[in-house]
């Protein structure tokens, strides 16, 4: 007679690690979960996955209009159009990242209390369906590219690197802020306040060039100045590559990523009986 096996789900530690081999052992459950999220974010929309394109391209018109034709901020020799689009694209990833991985615990809370599986694969399905958008929202800058006659360079190479970095800022803000909005509710309405405030922090709608030598390395600790600064590095050929600026935007990134699981795994124990 076979014995039977009993599986028993116990709160961990206060303070436990990440396990990153349960991760990997979920990874088809996370395929699926970034599938649903591509599908769900536009699901009865009349536009579908051009927003990809529209949310990006109507800031550039604004920003240009009030930016570069009124208040004539300088923009490195590269018309300004394209300036920032280059700087939206991967900042409009981030934005909408943190957005809805702040809130993907309290929107899936019937499935946290019913079923059990890594907690993280949640936000970090979020953030990783937004490359989808990122991804069609390069369509367009290509075809600016294009337009005002900017040549693609060699640096284009370092493109991923430099995606991948803005990933590990929207994955780590997104699982501190999704573990905070299980506790405190409010986190929802100062997301958009702080992505607003973030965005003039960051050189999206003015160069980094303005700020000189040691600032500009110390600016870096503005983890999506490296993001901003490398992409407009890496597609449009602007100035030389900012490595220190670029490795403290890295370190930061790691760090907030690094903290984030910490703290997420720490509120984990009790999200089913919170949220």
């Amino acid at each position: 007679m076979t014995a039977a096996f009993v599986l028993r789900i116990e709160p961990r530690r206060s303070w436990a690690s990440p396990r990153f081999r349960e991760l990997w052992d979920y990874r088809e459950l996370l395929y699926f979960f970034v599938w649903r999220d591509v599908k769900v974010r536009y699901k009865q929309t009349a536009l579908g996955a051009a927003w990809a394109l529209l949310q990006p391209f109507f800031s550039m018109v604004v920003f240009t209009i009030f930016l570069g034709r009124l208040a004539k901020l300088p923009s490195d020799g590269i018309p300004y159009p394209i300036f920032t689009y280059t700087a939206l694209a991967p900042w409009m990833f981030f934005s909408n990242g943190v957005a809805f991985s702040s809130n993907c615990l309290v929107g899936s809370a019937n499935m946290l209390k019913k079923v059990y599986f890594p907690r993280l694969i949640l936000p970090a399905a979020t953030v990783v369906a937004g490359l989808v958008d990122l991804a069609i929202s390069m369509l367009l800058l290509l075809a600016l590219m294009l337009y005002y006659g900017v040549a693609p360079k060699m640096n284009m190479v370092w493109l991923p690197v430099f995606v991948l970095l803005a990933l590990t800022v929207a994955l780590g803000c997104g699982l501190w802020l999704a573990a905070l909005n299980v506790y405190y509710r409010d986190v929802r309405y100062a997301v958009p306040f702080l992505m607003q405030i973030w965005l003039f922090a960051t050189p999206v709608v003015y160069p980094s060039s303005l700020i000189r030598e040691p600032w500009r390395t110390l600016y870096g600790l503005n983890p999506m100045t490296g993001v901003v600064e490398g992409f407009r590095w890496a597609a449009l050929g602007i100035g030389k590559p900012q490595v220190p600026m670029t490795l403290v935007s890295a370190a930061v990134a790691a760090l907030i990523l690094f903290g984030g699981i910490l703290y997420f795994r720490h509120r984990e124990r009790s999200f089913a009986d919170v949220v």
